[in-house]
């Protein structure tokens, strides 16, 4: 079987990508980050979904960016929007988060000999990043093209974002194809300790529209619905 790295935050698009790349048969390494994130609920969520879809290994690296701040993930100073979604790229946007975490993702992948990697962005129904676009990955394809002994020697990596051109009820319908238990996963930017949403941020909001788009009933435990 080949290996991929998995990028695994505990949310719904990424159990969404562990699925779909365990169903194209690979053997799945699953990779979370604790980037010093509002809470650790996701990481545990992330952990349990990995187990559910049994994963060959499953690692956490940490690397806190709230050291750096300027980010309402990051930095308890500054507040998650619950206004409603707007325009524009968010104060929930982590500089340079996606970049760190594919970097590590391809140490990993060039230690395990695996050539595929598979994150789960979005550019569709999503809060506007720009590390979540095509041309993004397109341009950190290239990158590791040129950045890495195994690929130089002729092994090339395929960064696989299978969900980039997707809807939510895009999303959540192959989810549910594929066997996906949604409840297990963790979406909101500010989700208490034992995993209740908000029901208000950027991604609750979004996530609540996906399943009702998708008329399928939403298993998230809201604190306010």
């Amino acid at each position: 079987m080949r290996k991929a790295v998995v990028l695994l935050s505990g949310g719904l698009d990424s159990a969404t990508t562990l699925a779909i790349a365990c169903d194209k048969g690979f053997a799945c390494y699953a990779l979370s980050i604790d980037y010093g994130q509002r809470h650790q609920s996701e990481l545990a969520a992330a952990l349990k979904i990995g187990q559910s879809m049994g994963v060959k290994a499953h690692r956490i690296i940490s690397v806190d960016l709230g050291v750096l701040g300027g980010s309402a993930l990051t930095d308890k100073s500054i507040a998650v929007p619950i206004e409603g979604i707007m325009t524009g790229i968010p104060v929930t946007y982590v500089p340079a988060r996606n970049t760190i975490m594919l970097s590590l993702a391809l140490a990993w992948a060039e230690v395990l000999g695996s050539h595929d990697i598979f994150i789960g962005v979005n550019a569709i129904d999503y809060s506007g990043y720009p590390d979540c676009r095509p041309d993004y990955i397109e341009a950190f394809e290239k990158m590791s093209n040129l950045a890495t002994k195994t690929a130089r020697e002729g092994n090339k990596l395929t960064l696989h974002a299978p969900l980039i051109n997707l809807s939510k009820k895009e999303i959540i319908c192959l989810g549910v194809e594929l066997g996906i238990d949604y409840g297990l996963t963790v979406s909101c930017y500010q989700s208490d300790e034992t995993g209740f949403a908000c029901g208000l941020c950027d991604a609750c909001r979004l996530r609540k529209a996906g399943f009702n788009a998708a008329q399928i009933p939403d298993p998230t435990r809201y604190r306010i619905s």
